[in-house]
């Protein structure tokens, strides 16, 4: 009799693990769900916020949304957190509340200043912008950055030059052709105005040939002279079409010193008031941005300073005679404030930082934002 080899035995096996009941699956580690920190689970906290768009917007039914607001709701939820929300009608006044204890967080577009650390506290920041600049897109303004080229003190040393350079070769051209040629006779007066004369008609290439020189040494330099313009004035214009274009894309506005001369309108209380004092630029307040740019619109202010993302989106939906500049005139961080040494503070850092490394908070900044803004976001 044949014994069974060992592909048999194999077989046998694998018949018998097919009908043995299924055993218990490997457990996965299950992540614990974040808990409040103690004495908040059954509490409702309230958090103030105030309208600034598109940070905090309230919607006509009493809704609340917004980059800060959809923050909040996504940090607040993780932890398991009960809230409500509170308006309240400028930053200032949140602040004071926040301070007070009368709200337990201020949730808006908040800056981290000297100023308002001394009397509350921050999470980690969560969005790093900047001061920016509103001035009118078109009219008289808009060529002051042209005339403030031809203004300046270089293009007049640029003018000086060239005409010096002129003079010279018109004094040269004198001095070779005084006793040689009639038209720069007759005293010296005479024959420096023709000499000066005929250099800056050379210059300009309009006419060279009448009254030229006959000297040899004259006619050397005249020739020296008439290429040499040619590459002197290329420069030249070449040089102010430069800085033309450079002052229009720099736009009015370049750095904070060049708002010294002008009308500029801040929010009263704001953290641009507390930056243009600190910089000595003279400042008119108004209670709200949308009060600020339309002073703008009306030629009241020549430029409004504010935070630049909150400019951004208030210029696109309201103000499209304005524009916004291409520069930040200070560093700003957006977080949100608690009352000193309160207990949420490492559970929403811990929170916020978890969430502003994910694919939502991206998806949250595109949403209100676009692209035009995102780079400097969440960091």
């Amino acid at each position: 009799m044949r014994r069974p080899g060992p592909l048999a035995f194999l077989l046998l096996a694998l018949a018998l693990t097919a009908w043995l009941p299924p055993g218990p699956a490997l457990a996965q580690p299950a992540l614990a769900p974040a808990a409040p920190p103690p004495g908040f689970a059954d509490r409702e906290l309230v958090i103030g916020t105030k309208d600034a768009a598109p940070f905090a917007m309230k919607s006509a039914e009493g809704q609340w949304q917004g980059i800060s607001i959809d923050l909040w709701r996504h940090v607040a939820d993780g932890i398991g957190l009960r809230y409500r929300f509170e308006e309240l009608p400028t930053v200032q006044a949140l602040v004071d509340a926040v301070a007070a204890g009368r709200v337990d967080a201020g949730v808006a577009a908040i800056t981290v200043t000297a100023a308002r650390k001394r009397v509350i506290d921050f999470t980690q920041p969560f969005y790093a912008t900047g001061l920016g600049v509103a001035v009118p897109s078109e009219g008289v303004t808009a060529w002051l950055p042209v005339l403030r080229t031809f203004l300046s003190f270089s293009f007049l040393q640029a003018v000086l030059a060239l005409l010096g350079i002129a003079l010279a070769v018109g004094v040269l051209i004198w001095l070779f052709e005084r006793r040689h040629n009639k038209p720069y006779g007759g005293g010296p007066v005479r024959g420096l105005t023709a000499g000066v004369w005929w250099s800056a008609v050379a210059m300009t290439q309009a006419g060279a040939a009448q009254d030229g020189p006959v000297t040899t040494p004259g006619r050397i330099l005249a020739t020296v002279w008439m290429i040499a313009s040619v590459v002197i004035i290329a420069v030249f214009i070449a040089g102010i079409s430069s800085a033309l274009t450079t002052q229009r894309l720099q736009g009015l506005v370049r750095n904070v010193n060049d708002l010294r001369g002008m009308r500029v309108g801040v929010v009263e209380g704001s953290s641009a008031a507390e930056f243009l004092t600190a910089q000595r630029v003279s400042w008119r307040g108004f209670p709200g941005p949308r009060e600020g740019l339309a002073a703008v619109q009306k030629h009241q202010v020549d430029a409004f300073v504010h935070d630049r993302p909150l400019l951004s989106w208030m210029i696109r939906q309201d103000f499209s005679s304005l524009q916004l500049l291409g520069i930040n005139l200070d560093v700003q961080n957006y977080a949100v404030a608690l009352p000193e040494d309160n207990a949420l503070r490492r559970s929403l850092d811990v929170a916020l930082l978890d969430s502003l490394r994910g694919e939502w908070w991206q998806q949250t900044l595109f949403r209100y934002l676009g692209s035009a803004e995102i780079e400097g976001a969440g960091r």
